[in-house]
This record gives C-alpha cells, structure tokens and sequence, in this order.
C-alpha cells in the first residue's frame, strides 16, 4: 500500500506494520523498479533525470538501494542476472 504526498511516497508494509517514507529520487527509483532492473539502468535513468555527477549518482544510489535491501523492499534476483526487483 502507498500513498503520494506531493513529490514524496509513502508505503506501508502490512505484514510488518511498519511505514517508510521515500524522498523524489527514492520515488523515483521505487516506481522505476516495477520492473526488474541493473544498478547500471537504474543509475542511468537517474542520471538523464537528474543533473548529478555520476560518481555521485552512483555513490547515493548504492547507499539507497543497499537500505532498501535491508529492510528487505528490494531484492537481488539471481534468476535475473543479479537485476534489483
């Protein structure tokens, strides 16, 4: 379940009761992940949306989508070639 609130998401994870909230960029990353996807694609598309240096890019993207696994929101598929889902 989730929720706009302007350019910002809410979700609510049922199961677990707990909320997070996602900032543009997280947004962004979350809704482009409807779909499985590399780190690379995904740092390109943030990349073509954003004026961002790219080692920068690639620095706070690790950082979000290695958060996003820890609370187990994203997954690496081995079945995919390791794509994030």
């Amino acid at each position: 379940m989730e929720a706009d609130i302007g350019d910002e998401l809410v979700a609510l994870d049922a199961k677990g009761g707990k909320c997070f909230g996602f900032n543009e960029v997280a947004t962004s990353v979350w809704r482009s992940l409807q779909e499985p996807k590399s780190f690379n694609q995904l740092r390109d598309e943030l990349l073509n949306e954003y004026e961002v240096l790219e080692e920068q890019c690639t620095r706070e993207l690790q950082e979000l989508l290695e958060n996003l696994i820890s609370k187990r929101l994203v997954e690496k598929s081995q079945s995919e070639g390791n794509k994030l889902r």
